[in-house]
């Protein structure tokens, strides 16, 4: 009796033409993870009817519910796949490195087929009209770089077959910790312990009435930019920045090399003014909760710039 492991799960991916209907075998993408929860999920909703004894009645099935994260490396060239799918497609320029700006505030996003495979069973689940909810950024001194990628769907296709065999397979080159950075201003930031940041779609399901129990679809709602960073308290620098109210940009950035590079922009930040508390003899720590918004100027709140051998998304 053959058992599914996680080491030999397969996640494809592929980019609709319309929504809910998964792209033709040969439009998807092979892309490493490090776990995964998306599925459906159906309730049952318990039986209220009187008169028919103590015993109850059978429960109904209640609506289909698609959800879930996804959290997977950052690495140099499958990482463009999902900030289309959060941001929409890039602007790309160059001739080999080539450069893809991702801005967020876009009107229209992609939408996605995902399958889940385990062939140990065999069951490869394929997700359909699934939308990028949100990415979530984690920066700290040491060990491999990940985010956290949430997703949202319509409806599940199940199949014991998987979709496409033979997907894309872009070589895999991962970023670490240690080739972050935090900049504000153009220079670097001192005393940052930890970083994150989280640009969230807000995407709001469409739940009409439908005698499969599915959504009609999911739509990008006010999109939101927040995070926070941790700072050895070692000058009054940001503290009085917080007091203000004035408004910085923050750059965070993976680069292994020139051609190489991930970067976060986020042009106008808000910090708050936060506690300083003192627990210990060890040194002295503040912990900003910082919020987005658009820059009037650029009419945009975060840029993120991919730069690689990928010659488009």
């Amino acid at each position: 009796m053959s058992r599914a492991y996680g080491w030999n799960a397969r996640l494809i991916i592929g980019f609709e033409n319309a929504y809910g209907n998964a792209p033709a075998s040969g439009a998807f993408h092979l892309v490493p993870f490090v776990s995964s929860d998306l599925d459906s999920a159906q309730g049952l909703i318990e039986s209220n009817v009187l008169g028919l004894g103590r015993d109850p009645t059978q429960p109904y099935q209640d609506v289909i519910n698609v959800d879930g994260d996804i959290v997977i490396p950052v690495d140099l060239r499958n990482i463009g796949h999902w900030l289309k799918a959060v941001f929409g497609a890039p602007t790309t320029t160059g001739a080999g490195p080539y450069t893809h700006e991702f801005k967020s505030g876009g009107v229209t996003l992609p939408s996605l087929a995902v399958e889940v495979g385990m062939p140990e069973i065999p069951d490869f689940p394929m997700f359909t009209g699934i939308r990028a909810n949100s990415i979530a950024f984690n920066f700290q001194r040491s060990g491999e770089a990940q985010v956290t990628i949430n997703l949202i769907g319509q409806g599940e296709i199940p199949q014991n077959v998987t979709h496409d065999a033979s997907p894309a397979e872009a070589e895999y080159t991962r970023f670490s910790q240690f080739q972050g950075s935090v900049k504000q201003g153009g220079n670097p930031l001192g005393n940052v312990t930890s970083a994150s940041v989280t640009y969230n779609n807000n995407l709001e399901r469409i739940e009409t009435i439908r005698d499969d129990g599915k959504i009609d679809g999911v739509d990008p709602g006010v999109a939101a930019l927040s995070g926070n960073i941790a700072v050895r308290y070692a000058d009054n620098s940001l503290m009085n920045t917080a007091r203000s109210g004035v408004p910085i940009d923050m750059e965070l950035a993976y680069k292994i090399d020139a051609d190489r590079q991930l970067i976060i922009e986020c042009h106008e930040v808000y910090l708050p003014k936060p506690k300083r508390s003192i627990s210990g003899p060890n040194g002295i720590e503040a912990s900003y909760d910082f919020q987005g918004a658009k820059d009037a100027v650029l009419g945009h709140m975060v840029t993120i710039t991919l730069i690689n051998d990928v010659e488009a998304y």
